[in-house]
């Protein structure tokens, strides 16, 4: 499969600190690839190298199959971007905006204006200063000059910050359609950990600049942690007869039993049985998962202390 995104230790130093540290990725082409971390875990600064804005202090980058050095510009006419905050002339209005980045991408049709601003749900602030704009449509903006030209790979840095509840599901069905329809490669940053799992095929998890962890959705799947819940009337005659069984249950802080093996979670039925046997019959069940988020900071925790910044 032929590669979108490949750095080979990719390293950056801003003086005594290390914000990247020999990061090797790899995305595929056509796929949705979510770079996951903490405030201050390397994120834009990694899209920033990947873009030529800032200069790697070790290690190499391609894009699009070309190297990509300070101030590169040959894959730029296939990419679109928006990282950070979208930048826009204040003073110009949406459709002006829009038309100042089409010509910058020369061989974009006028029409593309058009269409972007209609993809977009912009059409009602066509003619509004772009600094007048709230946060949501800035966004919206952004995401618009990213998209004007067509682009075969996106880089979004949060491409869903300052968006509303509706924003966020329009974005991630664009996106969705981009991949499915287009092929285009879609290298995202998000602490919107619950639309990252709805979006993408593999997931990069980022700590304190090391890259440590890479999986596809199928092995997220498989090591998300999953418990059994139950509750009961009697909960020490059920623990009692959980252990005797074989099967010992420990305690939730709300006097719940949990049971964490998987022959336990698959034989819910059994336990259920085992239960009602004994007389202590359960009055709830179910099967608890990790969510991305719980899954997330528990991968951060164990590889150095969480921090917010």
């Amino acid at each position: 499969m032929k590669l979108s995104i490949e750095t080979e230790n990719l390293t950056k130093h801003y003086g005594n600190v290390l914000a990247v540290d020999h990061l090797s990725l790899r995305v595929n082409e056509g796929e949705i690839y979510a770079f996951l971390g903490l405030n201050g875990a390397g994120k834009t600064t990694t899209i920033r190298m990947l873009l030529g804005m800032i200069q790697p202090t070790a290690g190499s980058a391609r894009v699009l199959g070309v190297p990509i050095h300070l101030g590169s510009h040959e894959p730029w006419r296939s990419v679109g971007y928006l990282v950070e905050t979208p930048h826009a002339y204040p003073e110009l209005t949406v459709i002006e905006n829009l038309e100042v980045a089409r010509r910058l991408h020369p061989g974009t049709p006028a029409k593309a204006v058009e269409n972007i601003i209609e993809r977009l749900s912009l059409g009602e602030y066509a003619h509004r200063r772009a600094g007048n704009l709230s946060l949501g449509n800035a966004q919206r903006l952004g995401l618009a000059k990213a998209l004007l030209h067509t682009p075969r790979l996106l880089l979004l840095d949060e491409p869903a910050n300052g968006l509303d509840p509706a924003g966020i599901v329009e974005i991630r069905q664009l996106l969705l359609d981009l991949t499915r329809e287009q092929g285009v490669t879609v290298f995202m940053s998000s602490h919107i950990l619950a639309e990252v799992s709805r979006l993408a095929q593999r997931i990069g998890i980022i700590h304190q600049g090391r890259l440590i962890q890479e999986l596809n959705v199928e092995e997220l799947e498989r090591n998300r942690r999953r418990r059994l819940l139950l509750h009961t009337r009697d909960t020490q005659a059920a623990s009692l007869a959980l252990a005797a069984a074989g099967r010992p249950a420990g305690l939730t802080p709300d006097g719940s039993l949990e049971l964490k093996e998987a022959r336990d979670i698959a034989g819910s039925d059994e336990i259920a049985s085992l239960l009602v046997r004994a007389g202590a019959p359960p009055t709830r069940m179910a099967v608890e998962e990790e969510d991305l988020e719980q899954y997330f900071l528990r991968l951060v925790s164990v590889n150095g202390e969480v921090t917010h910044e």
